[in-house]
């Protein structure tokens, strides 16, 4: 299994804020002057704008559960969104979507990838 790790923030011609290499995004709740984002529901509601881009699309009462693709978290104490890179192959104006709405409010964005194990020589 590989680990997760965060990923350099190299600007790509789809999304600037996003490397191609990312396997996942984490939108922090946490402003690039370090100010807590508020509403303090604002993880719910962008993952519940979200519900309807899924694997297999949009089904009776998908809007009742979140799309794996877009998920609210807390880490570290700090409300998140983590939305994965199958979202962007998927629904690409889906994931300009999210990706605009942490730009558009200042939002710390960091990314994640898969790297192998190491084995040992």
């Amino acid at each position: 299994m590989g680990a997760i790790r965060p990923g350099p923030h190299a600007p790509t011609s789809s999304s600037p804020m996003v490397s191609s290499s990312a396997k996942e995004v984490f939108i922090q709740g946490i402003t690039r002057d370090g100010r807590t984002f508020r509403p303090s529901d604002w993880a719910e509601r962008l993952a519940g704008v979200m519900s309807s881009f899924r694997p297999g699309g949009a089904q009776p009462g998908s809007h009742l559960s979140y799309s794996p693709w877009c998920v609210p978290t807390v880490i570290n104490g700090v409300k998140c969104v983590i939305v994965n890179r199958e979202l962007r192959d998927l629904e690409p104006m889906a994931w300009d979507f999210v990706l605009n709405f942490a730009r558009d409010n200042d939002l710390q964005v960091a990314e994640a990838c898969l790297i192998p194990d190491q084995q040992p020589e």
